[in-house]
C-alpha cells in the first residue's frame, strides 16, 4: 500500500494518530486491487472456457470432468467473492476516514472552535486560546 503510517501508536505517551487522507488513499488502493482481481478472474474464466473439454470422453477423461466441473465453479465463485471483499475493504476505509474527520471536527467544536479571545474571558486553565484547527478532508493526490 502507500508509504507512511495510517495509524501510528506511541505506547510511551499513549497517543494514536489516525490520518483520514491516508485512509482515503489506502481505500482507493483496495478498490483498485479489487477491480484488478475481478478483471483477472474474468480473463481466467474466458481462457478456461476457450479451452473447452480437452480431456476427452474416455474413462479417465470422464473422471477428470466429474471432478473439474464442481471445482471450477467453486474456484471462480470464490475468486469473484474475494475480489468483491477486497473492494469492500476500500469502502470501509473511506467510511472510517469520514467518521474520523467528523469526530475530530465535532471534538474541535466542543473545545471552543471559533471562540477567539474576544468571545471569552481569556486564556486560563482549560481555556481554548483561539479557533481550533480545521481537520483536512483529503490531502492525497
Amino acid at each position: 500500500m502507500a508509504g507512511g503510517s495510517t495509524g501510528a501508536s506511541d505506547r510511551a505517551s499513549g497517543t494514536f494518530v489516525l490520518k483520514p487522507w491516508e485512509l482515503h488513499g489506502e481505500g482507493r488502493e483496495f478498490e483498485k486491487l479489487g477491480g484488478e482481481l475481478a478483471k483477472a478472474v474474468t480473463a481466467l474464466e474466458q481462457d478456461l472456457t476457450a479451452l473447452g473439454a480437452p480431456w476427452g470422453a474416455d474413462q479417465p477423461g470422464s473422471g477428470f470432468a466429474a471432478a473439474y466441473g464442481p471445482a471450477y465453479g467453486e474456484l471462480v465463485g470464490g475468486l469473484r467473492g474475494l475480489a468483491g471483499r477486497v473492494g469492500k475493504v476500500g469502502a470501509g476505509l473511506h467510511a472510517m476516514a469520514e467518521r474520523t474527520t467528523d469526530a475530530d471536527s465535532s471534538a474541535a467544536t466542543g473545545f471552543g472552535a471559533g471562540a477567539g479571545p474576544e468571545s471569552g474571558p481569556g486564556p486560563g486553565p482549560g481555556a481554548t486560546p483561539g479557533a481550533a484547527t480545521v481537520v483536512p478532508k483529503d490531502m492525497s493526490v
